[in-house]
C-alpha cells in the first residue's frame, strides 16, 4: 500500500474507531442502573464499586462487544457480496445466507448439540445456501448479478418456509426462545471472543486482496483481462462471506439489513476503494449494531426488543430506496 493511500485511509478509520469506542462506552453506561462517566472511568482503571464492576465487566461489556463483533461480521460480509455482485442491494440476509445458516443452527439446537456443533451447522447451512443460489442462478448458461440477486431472494424465502416448518414441529417450550433468536437477540450472546477473532482474522486476510476486489467490482471480464483469477476469487469471497455470516448467526441469531445499510452508506461517503471499505464496514457495522442493541433494551424498558426489529426498521426503508434508485 502506498504512503499516500495510507494517509488518505487513516483519518476516516480513526474517526470510526473513536465512534466505536464511544458507542461501547454508551452501551455499558445506559441501562436500568445508569453508570455515571466518572464511575465508568473508575471501573476501567481498576476501581469503582462492586456493583458497577459486575454490571460493566460481567454483563454489559460482553454483550456490547458481542454486538460490535456481530455487526462487524455482517458489515464485512455485506461489503464482499456487494463487490462480487456489483449490486448495492446484496447482503447475506437478502441472498439467503442468513436463512441457510439459521436452518443449520436451528437443526443442531433441536438435536441438543453443543455450541461448536451449532456453529459448524450454521456454516454448513450457509454454504448449502451459496451452492443453491449459485447453481440455480447459473442454470445452463452464465449468471448475472441481477439473476443471482433474484435467485437469492427466492432461496431466502424458501429458507423462511423451512424455518416455519421447523418451528411448527418444535416442542412448545423451545419456541419462544427460538423466535427471539431468529429475530436477532443479543441477550443470549455468549462470549464475544470467537466472533471478534473471526472478524479480525477475516479483515487481515482480505485486505491484501483489496486491489483485486476493486478490479473485480468492474466486472469479471475486465478483471480477467487485468490478471485477476476470477473464479477462485469468486469462491473465496463466497466462502469468507458465508463464514462471517455463520459466526454472526450463531452469536446473535438472524439479524438482517446490517450488511445492506452499512457498506452502502460508507461507500457514498468514502468512495469505492475496498481497502478502505472493508475495515470501515467492520467498524461501521459494529457501531450500528451496538447502538441498535442499546436502543432495543432501553426503548421499552424493562421489556427488551429483539435487536433485529431495530435493524429491520432501518434496513427496510433503505432497501426500498436503493431498489427505487436502481430502476
Amino acid at each position: 500500500m502506498y504512503r499516500g493511500d495510507l494517509q488518505r485511509m487513516l483519518p476516516p478509520l480513526i474517526v470510526l474507531l473513536g465512534m466505536g469506542l464511544l458507542s461501547l462506552a454508551l452501551a455499558v453506561s445506559i441501562g436500568s442502573v445508569p453508570i455515571p462517566p466518572g464511575e465508568f472511568w473508575a471501573v476501567v482503571t481498576g476501581g469503582g464499586s462492586e456493583l458497577h464492576r459486575t454490571l460493566i465487566i460481567e454483563l454489559r461489556l460482553p454483550r456490547a462487544a458481542a454486538a460490535f463483533a456481530t455487526g462487524g461480521l455482517l458489515g464485512v460480509a455485506g461489503a464482499l457480496m456487494q463487490v462480487l455482485l456489483r449490486n448495492p442491494l446484496a447482503d447475506p440476509y437478502v441472498l439467503g445466507l442468513s436463512g441457510g445458516a439459521a436452518v443449520g443452527a436451528l437443526t443442531a439446537m433441536l438435536f441438543g448439540l453443543g455450541v461448536t456443533a451449532v456453529s459448524g451447522s450454521a456454516f454448513a447451512g450457509a454454504m448449502v445456501s451459496v451452492v443453491l443460489v449459485f447453481g440455480l442462478a447459473h442454470g445452463t448458461g452464465s449468471w448475472t448479478p441481477t439473476r443471482l440477486l433474484l435467485t437469492g431472494v427466492v432461496v431466502a424465502a424458501g429458507w423462511g418456509a423451512v424455518i416455519t416448518f421447523m418451528l411448527a414441529l418444535s416442542p412448545s417450550e423451545q419456541i419462544p426462545g427460538m423466535l427471539y433468536w431468529l429475530m436477532g437477540d443479543m441477550a443470549y450472546a455468549r462470549s464475544p471472543w470467537p466472533a471478534v477473532t473471526v472478524l479480525v482474522v477475516a479483515c487481515v486476510l482480505m485486505l491484501p486482496f483489496g486491489r483485486s476486489l476493486n478490479v473485480l467490482a468492474r466486472g469479471p471480464l475486465q478483471a480477467a483481462a487485468l490478471g485477476v483469477s476470477v473464479r477462485p476469487m469468486t469462491w473465496t469471497v463466497y466462502a469468507v462471506a458465508s463464514l462471517l455470516t455463520a459466526v454472526a448467526v450463531t452469536t446473535a441469531g438472524a439479524i438482517g439489513f446490517v450488511g445492506l445499510v452499512v457498506p452502502h452508506m460508507l461507500r457514498l461517503v468514502l468512495g469505492n476503494d475496498q481497502r478502505l471499505i472493508l475495515p470501515a464496514s467492520a467498524l461501521g457495522g459494529g457501531i450500528l449494531l451496538v447502538l441498535s442493541d442499546t436502543l432495543a433494551r432501553t426503548l421499552l424498558a424493562p421489556e427488551q426488543l429483539p435487536v433485529g426489529v431495530i435493524t429491520a426498521m432501518l434496513g427496510v426503508p433503505t432497501f426500498l430506496y436503493l431498489l427505487y434508485r436502481s430502476r
